[in-house]
């Protein structure tokens, strides 16, 4: 029987495991969540273990644990060090949901379930695939370490101390993310560049404590009418960031690039519909197609609201205070330092002393070249399996990975046959037949990468 066919034959099998570990509702931002996130942590140790690893810890952090593991039976041959996240985003709101988040459930070829895109789904793949090389072949065809967080999903708060701590350990010859996504289904994809990220909380004091809205309304201050005023200076009509200086760093976009990008197979019709406005699908930045905004342009975005009163019924007041979450997408080459040091020196021109600003996570864009061994090896892998893949320079997400590239100066890459959407969102899914040929895949690109 050949690797292929064995992975195939594991496929329900798979699939049951898959379900047992989206079924742990390992929501790292709450609190009460902190059992649960154990709890993934000793599910990753342990199935690592299953697939033949040896060296298998759950290591404490001063946040959530990192499970980490390695087998170095291949002396003489390359190490690729294999990074996901364990923990997953809150799934409210929880009306939206056609079938419980934390319950996985197979419709129409899709199984939906919290985790299945975002990053639950990809790293079993990726275990699973080790799993079955153990099995099938005896041996790994490269030595492998394995870096599983979680706290992926709250900034990766303690990943730097872990990665300063365990450079010696974490050294290899390149990284590979488990946290990616194709362009469109039957369309693979490599991305060898990601956005960085700063997120910020703002708070706006008002009157002394909650007023009468009839009784103090109009002279008096209302926080709520004060950030909106606030965020509407943030963009100008053409939707760029206001922000002076926030453009200066940013790499521009090559005439190859945009030629390329824009030649893509991807849909404006399936975007539109997958955002599911009432009104105007997207907000175009002008001169920019809407897959260079995604890819290619830094952004800064409102994530939420809350203050005053918003329960039923009617309570008229002005707030005491109210807070804002926002985040900073930032591009080659933006550096966080600079981007915050811009936005906080546009705040403060505006004024405000009752403004406050919390900078609460920040890392900067991280990239590799397309001719490093790590995403040659990719290619060539999703090629042997028949398919052409389409090579991103960028990804339009973040995530910590300019540690490595840093810290660690490994070249790294993402890619795979994985297909499914909505992370973050109610109903999120992955393709049932997609996580078969992702697991084929991976196997493939290890042996690719032990050829150099």
């Amino acid at each position: 029987m050949q690797l292929a066919e064995y992975i195939d034959s594991k496929r329900q099998q798979h699939l049951n495991e898959l379900l047992e570990f989206l079924s742990i509702p390992s929501v790292s931002t709450k609190s009460e969540h902190k059992a649960d996130i154990q709890r993934a942590a000793e599910w990753v140790a342990n199935a690592l273990r299953r697939a033949g690893f040896e060296k298998v810890e759950i290591v404490p952090t001063a946040g959530h644990p990192v499970v980490f593991a390695e087998w170095t039976g291949a002396p003489g041959k390359p190490t690729v060090l294999l990074y996901g996240h364990y923990d997953v985003q809150p799934p409210e709101p929880l009306e939206l949901w056609t079938s419980p988040p934390f319950q996985g459930t197979v419709r129409n070829g899709n199984l939906y379930g919290r985790g299945t895109a975002d990053d639950k789904g990809q790293v079993h793949i990726h275990l699973k695939a080790l799993e079955a090389l153990m099995e099938h072949e005896g041996r790994l065809p490269v030595n492998v370490k394995v870096m599983i967080e979680g706290e992926e999903e709250t900034g990766s708060t303690n990943l730097w101390n872990f990665v300063e701590k365990f450079r010696d350990r974490l050294k290899a010859d390149a990284l590979v993310v488990s946290d990616t996504s194709m362009l469109a289904k039957g369309v693979p994809s490599v991305t060898y560049g990601l956005r960085g990220l700063n997120y910020y909380q703002i708070e706006i004091t008002g009157p002394a404590q909650d007023l009468h809205s009839g009784v103090f309304g109009g002279p008096a201050p209302n926080p709520l009418r004060i950030l909106c005023e606030l965020f509407a200076k943030l963009h100008d009509r053409n939707n760029r960031v206001a922000i002076p200086g926030f453009y200066r760093d940013v790499a521009p976009l090559s005439r190859k690039e945009r030629k390329a990008l824009n030649a893509l197979p991807w849909s404006k019709k399936e975007f539109l519909k997958t955002v599911g406005a009432k009104g105007p699908g997207y907000v175009p930045e002008k001169g920019y197609s809407i897959i260079e905004q995604l890819w290619c342009r830094p952004t800064l975005e409102l994530n939420g609201i809350w203050g005053g009163y918003t329960g039923p019924g009617t309570k008229t007041l002005l707030p005491h205070e109210v807070r804002a979450k926002m985040d900073v997408r930032l591009v080659p080459d933006m550096e966080p330092d600079r981007v915050k040091a811009c936005l906080l020196a546009h705040l403060r021109a505006i004024g405000r002393e009752d403004l406050e600003v919390r900078f609460e996570e920040g890392y900067p864009p991280a990239g590799t070249s397309v001719g490093a061994p790590v995403v040659q090896a990719l290619i060539r892998a999703l090629r042997s399996l028949g398919y052409e893949p389409e090579i991103w320079p960028r990804l339009a997400g973040s995530a910590p990975v300019y540690l490595f590239t840093r810290v660690l100066g490994q070249p790294f890459a993402m890619g795979g046959l994985g297909h499914g959407g909505r992370a973050h969102s109610p109903n999120e899914y992955a393709t049932v037949e997609g996580m078969r040929l992702f697991a084929r895949s991976v196997a493939r690109f290890l042996e690719e990468f032990s050829l150099g």
